[in-house]
């Protein structure tokens, strides 16, 4: 199948081929977000080795799959395997193969191990023999390409990505795979025969985020309406019971994610650390600590600081789309259909804040659209601790070149209207921010919406307009 978007993840893949050392790849990044599907892809399903571990099994169980594996591989052992360091003693047999596969450009070995969380089962030796097999035999092999990928997340971070033990300086690569960019599902969608326009894509995006699974789920002969009502509300929907395994597939049983997540959703502008830890239910210490870093490493959260307050500490801001909609609707008992809430009061509540995401999530596409891809930016949010009515600014572009784009983010199903009200508001959000950051970077308001700004008199205010289909740079 063809590999939609992921250039990046491409490019360090064909490095790892070029390259004359042996590489260790990690792969890691939220459920249904392709990772299997990218490294199976790009090596065209042809490797020296592949077996993937088995959810929820034995180690005898893991240890058999992976003896089955060496068999279709053309290792003929027929005695059970009496644990990890013998399998990896007879998979390095294997390598040594004159006739094993090598991928023909190169001349490379390639090994790719799927799901190793999930072989890492109760009572494992697992993570010492796989240790063994890298630092005594892998390592020093030059044609050797050894890809571990996995979606639990808390055991991929803490036993690879930021391992201090074994692993420690061993991963020469590591790709984070993020969901798809505004574009890429466009791209996607395309490939699928949704016929969807930028519009429709965009309002597929607030609710399925770029998480590719999802959008492969889709029927094109229905409405996006009537997919979210059979992909989401019937309770057998395949996406009906995504928000509860997302987070038993992910992390830890004894982790704290679902409650923080939960209580960043009582805020759309997110809380801070302190906030998170005064929650009886979270607390603090190195578990918040590391509940935290795994949410970020998996996208559904975003870190962000107020406007020159960083000494008061980050914001955490769910990001996540599906979740975000999951978490209210799904797990609200007083929706039972998507078809009977669009184009409620309610809708366009929900719609204002999920289009905002959207920004967040495809900032550089905004940053393009500005004619500053090659500047340097941070991008921050803005509370006033004085003003009234309280004043904030949702996203701000920071410029190196002494520039800062103060962003106003609406969506409307047509042009955005800017009313005397209206006007007035965005005067006193700047005149707010003047007052109490006293900035001395030129300021440009900058309006993000998706059919545009409807030009009248009080439209002038604006200084920068970007349009949905910019969004799709």
């Amino acid at each position: 199948m063809k590999i939609i978007g992921r250039n990046d993840e491409q490019n360090e893949l064909k490095s790892c081929l070029k390259s004359f050392k042996p590489e260790f790849v990690v792969i890691y990044g939220r459920r249904r977000i392709g990772k299997t599907f990218l490294i199976r892809n790009f090596f065209d399903q042809r490797f020296s080795f592949y077996t993937s571990g088995v959810n929820n099994k034995s180690n005898s169980v893991q240890l058999k799959n992976f003896n089955n594996a060496l068999n279709e591989y053309g290792f003929e052992n027929k005695e059970p395997i009496k644990d990890w360091f013998e399998a990896f003693s007879l998979l390095k047999e294997l390598l040594e193969k004159k006739d094993v596969y090598r991928e023909p450009l190169y001349n490379k070995r390639i090994v790719f191990l799927d799901e190793l969380p999930w072989m890492d089962a109760k009572r494992s030796d697992f993570k010492s023999a796989l240790d063994l097999f890298w630092n005594t035999y892998a390592s020093t092999k030059e044609d050797l390409i050894l890809i571990v990928c996995g979606s639990a997340t808390s055991w991929i971070m803490k036993n690879m990505v930021k391992d201090e033990g074994g692993f420690y300086n061993r991963i020469t690569r590591k790709i984070h795979l993020l969901p798809f960019s505004l574009n890429e599902c466009l791209l996607y969608s395309k490939y699928l025969n949704l016929n969807y326009n930028e519009k429709q894509v965009i309002d597929c995006y607030m609710v399925f985020g770029g998480v590719p699974y999802y959008w492969e789920l889709i029927n094109n002969e229905l409405s996006l309406a009537q997919n979210i009502d059979n992909l989401c509300f019937k309770e057998n929907g395949q996406l009906h019971e995504e928000y509860q395994a997302l987070f038993k597939s992910l992390f830890s049983a004894k982790g704290k994610h679902k409650d923080i997540i939960e209580a960043l959703m009582k805020k759309n502008a997110g809380m801070q650390r302190k906030e998170l830890a005064g929650i009886p239910s979270i607390g603090d210490g190195k578990s918040l600590t590391e509940a935290l870093e795994e949410l970020l490493e998996c996208g559904f959260i975003r870190a962000y600081d107020n406007y020159r307050s960083s000494k008061n500490g980050k914001f955490y801001q769910v990001i996540d789309h599906f979740v975000l909609f999951a978490k209210t609707f799904l797990l609200n008992p007083s929706f039972n259909t998507w078809l009977s809430f669009i184009n409620t009061p309610k809708f366009y509540s929900w719609s204002g804040h999920a289009f905002e995401i959207v920004c967040l999530n495809n900032i550089e596409a905004i940053k393009k659209s500005l004619g500053i891809s090659g500047v340097m930016t941070k991008e921050y949010s803005w509370r006033s601790k004085e003003s009234t009515p309280a004043a904030q600014i949702d996203l701000l572009i920071h410029r190196k070149d002494m520039v800062i784009n103060l962003c106003e983010i609406k969506y409307s199903s047509g042009q955005y209207v800017i009313t005397k009200e209206y006007e007035e508001n965005l005067r006193n959000k700047i005149e707010a921010f003047v007052n109490e950051m006293k900035p001395k970077e030129q300021l440009v308001l900058t309006f993000i919406s998706f059919n545009g700004l409807k030009k009248n008199s009080y439209s002038n205010i604006v200084l920068k307009e970007i349009e949905g289909e910019q969004l799709f740079e």
